[in-house]
């Protein structure tokens, strides 16, 4: 297992690479958790079998994508407001 964590704003984004047991490559995985002062942090996004289980030929590839994909799940949380509604 290979892992990466970076922060991106106010949340905190968690990817692995998982090596495949009976397949070639790796399969991507990311979670995504809000940092909040003086709170819990909150899970936001989770997928740990990305892409439909892809086999990404190295560690690097699948974490690039799972970091990726949790920048993608971040910036569409932005553009709604608390209630889930769409901003305009």
């Amino acid at each position: 297992m290979h892992f990466k964590e970076i922060d991106y704003g106010n949340y905190r984004i968690y990817a692995g690479a998982i090596e495949r047991t009976r397949a070639y490559g790796y399969v991507a995985a990311v979670v995504v958790m809000r940092l909040e002062q003086g709170r819990p942090h909150q899970e936001v996004f989770r997928d740990e079998n990305m892409a439909g289980g892809y086999g990404w030929p190295s560690p690097a590839e699948a974490l690039r994508h799972a970091v990726r994909e949790g920048q993608r799940a971040v910036s569409s949380r932005s553009l709604q407001r608390p209630c889930g509604a769409l901003v305009a």
